[in-house]
C-alpha cells in the first residue's frame, strides 16, 4: 500500500472525527461523564469492602514508619 494512500485514508478518519466532534458540540449535548455514570455503582458488591481494605493496608504498608497509624 502506497504511502499517500494510507495518510490520506487516515487524514480522511481525522477529518470524520472532527465533523463528529464538531455536530456533538453544535447539538449542545454535554457529553456524558463516565465518573458519574459509575460512581457508587459497586457499593453493594461484596467484594468491594475487601478491595478496600487491601488498598488501605497497601497504602499504609508504603509510609514510613514514623507515619504509620498505631
Amino acid at each position: 500500500m502506497p504511502v499517500e494512500t494510507s495518510l490520506e485514508q487516515r487524514i480522511a478518519a481525522l477529518e470524520a472525527a472532527v465533523r463528529a466532534l464538531q455536530r456533538q458540540l453544535a447539538s449542545g449535548t454535554p457529553p456524558s461523564n463516565w465518573l458519574e455514570q459509575i460512581a457508587g455503582s459497586f457499593r453493594d458488591e461484596p467484594a468491594f469492602a475487601e478491595v478496600l481494605q487491601y488498598g488501605r493496608e497497601i497504602r499504609q504498608a508504603d509510609r514510613p514508619p514514623e507515619d504509620s497509624v498505631p
